[in-house]
């Protein structure tokens, strides 16, 4: 889990976001609808943006899980946490780590999304503050940065 190999002890019917928030602390990783229709339990496993609160615990065994606290590094913001924060795409902030994550699954198999991609890929995200505008625009610079930035 974000680079460091985990274990824990888990009943059966754990879900991957208790885990996570409740097991290891991480507590970016937020729980809205608990269905799978707001994306604000969204996490990288295996690269790929999927909803933790559908997900059981024991399904993460032997992968590789990024939550957004796994997106910082040597204390440096990811290209996506500080294009958000330019782009003023954080209100509440309550959804924003699950934003980030599903455009980081994104930009990880497409670095050039046009908007219509960042509009599919962020479909299963919602927000009730803001307009999505931001939030786009948030993607967009990140995808142009990160070719220059890596």
């Amino acid at each position: 889990m974000n680079g460091t190999v985990v274990s824990a002890e888990i009943d059966a019917g754990t879900r991957a976001i208790d885990l996570i928030r409740n097991t290891f602390g991480l507590t970016g990783t937020k729980e809205a609808c608990g269905q799978g229709e707001c994306g604000s339990c969204t996490i990288l496993l295996d690269e790929e943006a999927v909803h933790s609160c559908l997900l059981l615990a024991a399904q993460l065994n032997k992968t590789q899980v990024v939550t957004i606290e796994g997106l910082e590094k040597n204390g440096e913001l990811d290209i996506l946490q500080q294009a958000f924060l330019e782009a003023g795409a954080v209100q509440c902030g309550y959804c924003t780590p699950g934003m980030i994550m599903a455009a980081k699954g994104l930009l990880l198999h497409n670095p050039s999304p046009s908007t219509e991609e960042i509009k599919e890929a962020m479909s299963g995200n919602l927000c009730r503050c803001t307009g999505y505008k931001k939030i786009i625009e948030a993607v967009e610079m990140a995808a142009a940065r990160q070719g220059v930035d890596t």
